[in-house]
């Protein structure tokens, strides 16, 4: 069912952004992403970066190390 903008109600993300949380290791947080894995340019460093090759604009700036992960239909 659409919403009054054309977009699927349940409309899944096509890949999501996996990155270490605070709570201790091996516990990670996920954020969904719009585009496909292949839209994402992950940089590391002190500080990684997750950038959106289309628009250039950053998705993530923080803690690392993260990997973008297909969404299994």
């Amino acid at each position: 069912m659409p919403d009054n903008l054309g977009t699927p109600l349940f409309s899944r993300s096509p890949a999501l952004l996996r990155m270490p949380s605070w709570l201790g290791r091996g516990v990670h947080e996920e954020h969904e992403l719009a585009f496909e894995p292949g839209d994402y340019k992950i940089t590391p460093g002190d500080r990684w970066t997750v950038t959106l090759l289309k628009s250039g604009e950053t998705v993530y700036s923080g803690i690392g190390p993260v990997e973008i992960v297909r969404v299994k239909a």
